[in-house]
């Protein structure tokens, strides 16, 4: 049997039903390469009381890992909830195609913790997300969202601290949010325009929120923080 289970966003977010499951797996891995942990791998492995085996992004994209679910208990462990990733939905489908028994244990994630800022879930347009190479589409995917005035969540690649992120970012004059740590109990929202932000000590993972039109409520929510 393969397990995908999401971790949610803090150290004990994980559900009682994945811990269940987890005690009868004899490998457990883990996605590393796609977030900083709020937490250390050690403090996860105290949590669900085994070992963990950390793959890279080259190691779950082959696949190989899941072969033993034929034989096994195997289990994948994610960050957030486990099947934002079109990479894991992959998995299920070899799964599929393998006759490989397979449970889901979906969990809280980014998406659904931004509405901590007040802003309306459903407003939310495309996801943009900026990487460590020079590429700017993620500037068109605001240019767009802003177009149909849906807000724009925008990811940061692993490794990007928040003044390298910020100068991604600054052709951006209106003010924007900056997430840290959401659903830990070390989160911070902050509403303000970039300068004002690269004061900030913000620590990973965080995210952007690009606002658009806003609704009135949702001013006087931003306007609170």
């Amino acid at each position: 049997m393969f397990y995908l289970i999401g971790l949610g966003l803090d150290l004990r977010s994980i559900s009682l039903e994945s811990l269940e499951a987890l005690k009868k797996c004899n490998k457990i891995y883990l996605e590393s390469y796609t977030i900083a942990f709020p937490y250390s791998i050690e403090e996860l492995e105290k949590v669900i009381g085994k070992k963990i085996i950390k793959l890279n992004r080259d190691e779950v994209e082959n696949e190989k890992f899941i072969e033993d679910a034929n034989k096994e208990d195997v289990a994948l462990l994610v960050y957030g909830s486990p099947l934002i990733a079109t990479t894991h939905t992959g998995l299920i489908l070899k799964c599929k195609k393998e006759k490989i028994g397979y449970r889901v244990f979906s969990n809280a994630s980014v998406f659904d913790a931004v509405c901590e800022s007040g802003l309306h879930f459903y407003k939310f347009g495309k996801t943009a997300s900026i990487p460590k190479h020079k590429a700017e589409s993620f500037l068109d995917v605001i240019k767009e969202n802003k177009k149909i005035k849906a807000h724009t969540l925008v990811l940061v690649d692993i490794g990007m601290n928040l003044e390298g992120a910020l100068d991604r970012l600054k052709k951006i004059k209106d003010k924007i949010v900056v997430c840290s740590r959401l659903g830990t109990g070390k989160s911070r929202i902050i509403y303000d325009n970039i300068e004002n932000l690269r004061k900030e000590k913000i620590k990973e993972p965080f995210c952007f929120i690009v606002p658009a039109e806003l609704h009135f409520s949702e001013q006087e929510f931003l306007e609170s923080l």
